[in-house]
């Protein structure tokens, strides 16, 4: 199985793919588009780390719907801030839009893509246990509460 992995619209952007359970690939898109921490969607990374193969999967290390209704609850107390949460609305938006943009990029095929968007705290998780050689990670008091926190 191949797995995609993104980090956009985030600063550093890159492109990372596992294929059974190892790293395959990973690439900043900044090393393809000399834009020093560049934070958008890492197409040219992602088509370098593709090397034309199909992802069985394609995860994006941020999820819009996360945290949703704390966002809202700290927003509406912060009326004087509204101006500047429009670029974070925005950035949710293209976020939810990154299968259809791949998709037009000819980078996946619109009908076989699965799109798995992960909060970004829980991908920090991720890449680090799943190309590990590790069966299952240890539980310790401050993990789960990581872990559950997320």
């Amino acid at each position: 199985m191949k797995i995609l992995g993104l980090n956009a619209f985030h600063g550093d952007a890159s492109a990372a793919v596992l294929r059974d359970g190892q790293l395959v690939a990973a690439l900043e898109e900044e090393r393809l588009n000399r834009i020093k921490h560049w934070a958008g969607l890492p197409l040219l990374a992602a088509k370098a780390c593709l090397e034309g193969a199909q992802p069985d999967h394609i995860a994006i290390s941020r999820n819009p719907k996360a945290h949703l209704t704390d966002k809202l609850v700290r927003a509406a107390l912060r009326p004087h801030r509204w101006l500047n949460l429009t670029s974070r609305a925005v950035n949710s938006v293209r976020i939810a839009q990154v299968g259809e943009v791949l998709a037009a990029e000819g980078i996946v095929p619109q009908e076989s893509r699965r799109m798995h968007f992960v909060e970004h705290h829980r991908s920090h998780l991720a890449s680090a246990f799943f190309p590990s050689p590790f069966e299952e990670a240890p539980s310790s008091p401050s993990t789960a509460s990581v872990i559950s926190a997320a």
